[in-house]
């Protein structure tokens, strides 16, 4: 379990402002407020409660849909009196059945094409590509990402920015396949990218190792 208890809210204004963010495609969910009491239960169970205005009482964020907003990371801003909260819906996040209350197209991100993979592999006798690509097993999958790599040289030696991304679409698919099939996930790539991203802001000005960037 985190821990959050340097977050020291300022509950001297009243009650603190609350944002859900998407902890993936970082889009906006919703807004809502807390008292001292709803803090302390999001703390204690990562899952995200509020304190209603119009009911005055304690809710916990889905209890009825069954839509809980499980907590990634949480962050206070410079005045202490709101909190930004990086969730994992357990599903829709409006009343509405839609992903925010906030009318904003859902940003696409590797983790969608992770998340498709995921079900595909699922599938009972599935006929799909990526189950296929699954059941033939580790080399296919390899041969298939080497073929892409190349299909992607070729269309940059052909200076076509079209066919370029068109072929580096095809590349992350199947990277994403073969990391599925590797058991990492994307969570564990971007781990790796975060590390070496703050070791190159370590060594600023300084000879950088090829292992940092």
């Amino acid at each position: 379990m985190s821990n959050y208890d340097d977050l020291k809210p300022d509950f001297s204004k009243g009650l603190l402002t609350v944002i859900l963010q998407h902890h993936t495609n970082k889009n906006v969910l919703m807004v809502g407020y807390m008292n001292e009491e709803a803090f302390e239960m999001t703390k204690k169970e990562e899952v995200v409660w509020f304190y209603s205005r119009s009911k005055e009482r304690l809710w916990k964020k889905g209890e009825s849909s069954q839509n809980i907003q499980y907590v990634k990371e949480m962050y206070l801003d410079c005045d202490q009196d709101a909190l930004l909260i990086l969730v994992d819906p357990a599903g829709p996040t409006c009343h509405r059945n839609t992903e925010s209350c906030f009318d904003v197209a859902p940003a696409f991100t590797l983790k969608d094409i992770e998340q498709t993979i995921q079900d595909r592999s699922k599938e009972q006798g599935g006929a799909s590509y990526t189950h296929y690509l699954l059941t033939e097993g580790t080399d296919k999958i390899a041969k298939k990402f080497g073929e892409e790599a190349v299909e992607v040289i070729i269309a940059a030696k052909n200076a076509d920015k079209k066919d370029t991304a068109n072929e580096t679409a095809d590349l992350l698919y199947h990277l994403g396949v073969l990391l599925h099939d590797q058991g990492i996930t994307i969570d564990d790539v971007a781990t790796v990218l975060a590390e070496r991203h703050q070791k190159s802001n370590n060594f600023k000005g300084e000879r950088k190792d090829i292992d940092v960037w």
